[in-house]
């Protein structure tokens, strides 16, 4: 079983009125390690949500589209504080850009009296991501979780990073280092690694492989670099590295890729025996598969408006078209 824990918002996208002064907004259910538990739950896998999440109307309807989409609910704290939202506008390539309106909500303020005394016995991995890394009291929270269950259980962690909620580089740097130094599998972006490492402009190859040595110098299994259509690299502890291509689609948004190619990775581990009672073993791995899998799916979510992930036979036969064509 897969445990996410962290954000949990919703995305409202912006669409300009055909009069001045006036927007549209299109709401989506959304945060990064959220969207990581989505998709596990969407690829077949047990998988369980654990958060602080609002009784507003935000709150009611991000805890029933978990509980639709099969998301275990017994990990999620109830409060009264308002549910964090994301404004999001897109640019002409489908990225976005985010402002976010996040003091005092609901997500960012899991106290760690509120944490569950214990797990299941088959709870494999533990996974944390984004803002509630840093936003406190939920960052401070977190990383007693990970510290506790570190041993126990995999730990996943994606910086995924977001100046426009904590602009202190430094902030996520130090508490980077602090996660990383427990976690068994890292993934990030490049713009990640060239925000983590202080690169000007866009991360290097020689940046990827100093970001990946450091992190697997520290404990990490396996490391994980996304470069969005420039593909993916993966490295390993016994030295291997891989690097695949990416995959050209019509893009519709990018919002969602990144948490799309964490859950499918996850998910393959834990299919082709490499993540077994708490443990990870890539021994036996082949990265290349992996990385073309997590990258097929990311490709699916790229191509749907938000964060709509795909299920196993999305991404199935989206791989048997293209071996196909």
């Amino acid at each position: 079983m897969f445990l996410s824990c962290g954000d949990t918002l919703f995305d409202l996208f912006v669409h300009p009125g055909k009069v001045v002064g006036d927007v549209h907004l299109d709401g989506h259910v959304g945060g990064s390690p959220l969207n990581v538990a989505l998709g596990l739950s969407r690829l077949g896998d047990r998988a369980g949500y654990l958060c602080k999440n609002s009784t507003d109307l935000f709150g009611e309807r991000i805890r029933a589209y978990l509980d639709i989409n099969g998301v275990l609910l017994d990990w999620i704290v109830s409060t009264p504080l308002n549910s964090t939202l994301a404004i999001v506008q897109l640019d002409a390539g489908g990225s976005a850009n985010y402002v976010f309106h996040i003091h005092g909500t609901a997500d960012v303020s899991l106290e760690t009296c509120e944490l569950p005394e214990s797990f299941p016995d088959d709870l494999d991995v533990l996974h944390v991501a984004s803002y509630s890394t840093v936003t406190e009291p939920t960052a401070s929270t977190l990383l007693a979780l990970i510290r506790r269950e570190s041993g126990r259980r995999l730990i996943s962690y994606d910086p995924n990073l977001r100046l426009q909620i904590e602009p202190d580089v430094d902030i996520w740097r130090t508490r980077f280092k602090e996660i990383a130094a427990c976690s068994d599998l890292i993934k990030a972006s490049d713009e990640d690694v060239a925000m983590i490492r202080g690169v000007e402009g866009k991360a290097r190859a020689a940046d990827v492989d100093a970001f990946a040595a450091d992190a697997i110098g520290t404990g990490a299994t396996l490391v994980m670099i996304t470069r969005g259509s420039e593909g993916a690299s993966v490295y390993c502890a016994d030295g291997r590295h891989v690097d695949v291509p990416g995959i050209i689609v019509d893009v519709q948004d990018t919002v969602g890729a990144g948490d799309t190619f964490q859950a499918a990775s996850l998910h393959w581990l834990k299919a082709n025996g490499a993540i077994v009672d708490g443990k990870l073993d890539p021994e036996d791995a082949d990265l290349a598969e992996l990385a073309n899998f997590a990258a097929s799916a990311a490709a699916i979510t790229c191509e749907r408006a938000g964060a709509d992930l795909p299920t196993l036979a999305d991404v199935e036969r989206f791989r048997a078209g293209r071996s196909a064509g």
